[in-house]
């Protein structure tokens, strides 16, 4: 039978693009009558630009990228929504040899404690600085990305200035583990499986992990041509339904084995499977022999990880606030909120009974534990959804937010 839509994608050699892989090649976007042709991009750049141009029609993309594509941040400036988020959490913070070392040596414990790490890699820092040393180099993917915002979240949380004490490049995920090798850089955040791989490799450590920095936070999202999307609804819910099913799949524990040997293929990561594991089991080798279970590590499915919240696009927007990249105004506020599309979501997925979320926006870091929601259709749980340093956002409360962290940041120049 003939497909009914075309869609084309672009997609990073991440793990957290599999939901989106896996409704191409296992058949499930088939199964809604779409013939989905999947591009394995280098950067994301390229993803950003090649959406702009019309090249994709959607991709698998950084949280933060469609609202400053909106706002006006890229080379290219287009109007790009959310329908859809790929999964919660998935990435970590890795450093060289030599920065555990010095860490260590400060109190760091191979346990991922986000406040006693950024502790000892301040004293660190603070050291290298009375030396005179040149400061610290950690690389992001991108700076509209969860990587940047969430490494300048925590480093701040632990009284870091990110702006001066140390300084942040741009250097594209499959390229990590090799920069840090060659001593390029000092440390990274990225997604998995760049982080396991240099502990592979034996040249880096884990030091941290974004779901205890901020638990069951937002990661990759679908970014879609708005353009697209209201010239074709009908394609658009049957790709959502597709997602759907692939991201149920992807998080069962029975399915694990046959993901990771499909995202290990040349045309995805090209790593072994075994490198791909620690993500779905949240088992991670964090170097020198250590392990450690992380609960929740990386969430394809459960606790409304599809669901794209507004509150989730308001946080990435305060951020953007805080650092600069963009001005806190009426008309940029409407953008953030207006970016992320529930309405979207829930329209495609309502036939099916799944759990909706009652609400398009919630506090974020209030849920201490997992908590059952009101929701239409099936039960949902959400959460523990806390920030390491105790701090909540509501999105109701944006100005008293943006101007605490603004104190906060004066306070530590």
């Amino acid at each position: 039978m003939a497909a009914t839509h075309q869609i084309t994608a672009g997609f990073m050699p991440l793990f957290d693009s599999a939901v989106l892989v896996a409704a191409g090649e296992l058949g499930f976007a088939a199964r809604e009558g779409i013939e989905l042709t999947l591009h394995r991009e280098t950067s994301w750049a390229n993803i950003r630009d090649r959406i702009a141009i019309g090249h994709f029609h959607l991709a698998h993309m950084l949280g933060p990228m469609p609202l400053a594509c909106s706002l006006g941040l890229t080379p290219i400036a287009s109007e790009t929504i959310v329908p859809f988020s790929l999964s919660l959490g998935g990435n970590c913070v890795t450093v060289s040899n030599a920065v555990w070392d010095g860490m260590a040596a400060h109190g760091a414990e191979p346990d991922l404690d986000p406040a006693r790490a950024g502790a000892a890699l301040g004293a660190l820092i603070r050291g290298r600085a009375a030396r005179g040393s040149d400061p610290l180099r950690f690389a992001v993917v991108h700076p509209h990305s969860g990587h940047n915002y969430e490494l300048r979240y925590w480093l701040a949380a632990c009284g870091i200035n990110p702006e001066r004490d140390i300084e942040i490049v741009i250097v594209p995920p499959p390229f990590m583990a090799d920069a840090l090798a060659a001593g390029r850089i000092d440390g990274y955040c990225v997604g998995e499986p760049w982080n396991s791989a240099a502990v592979a490799a034996g040249t880096g450590h884990i030091v941290t992990v974004k779901a205890l920095l901020w638990r069951n936070s937002p990661e990759k999202v679908i970014g879609v041509r708005k353009a697209w999307a209201e010239e074709n609804p009908e394609a658009l819910a049957a790709l959502l339904r597709a997602l759907h099913h692939s991201a149920r799949w992807c998080q069962d524990p029975a399915n694990h084995a046959e993901l990771a040997a499909l995202m290990a293929g040349p045309g995805f990561l090209g790593l072994p499977a075994s490198v791909q594991m620690p993500i779905l089991t949240g088992r991670l080798k964090l170097g020198g022999g250590a392990e450690r279970a992380i609960a929740d590590f990386f969430v394809p499915f459960d606790k409304a990880a599809n669901f794209p919240w507004k509150s989730h696009a308001l946080w990435f927007y305060t951020q953007m606030v805080r650092w600069g990249h963009v001005a806190h105004t009426p008309e940029n506020l409407a953008i953030a909120w207006n970016c992320y599309r529930p309405d979207l979501y829930r329209s495609a997925l309502k036939p099916l009974g799944v759990a909706l979320p009652g609400a398009n926006a919630k506090v974020e870091g209030a849920l201490k534990a997992a908590t059952p929601v009101g929701s239409a259709g099936a039960s949902l749980l959400l959460g523990p959804d806390g920030f390491f340093d105790g701090q909540i956002f509501d999105p109701d409360e944006i100005e008293a937010y943006v101007a605490g962290q603004k104190h906060a940041d004066s306070l530590a120049q």
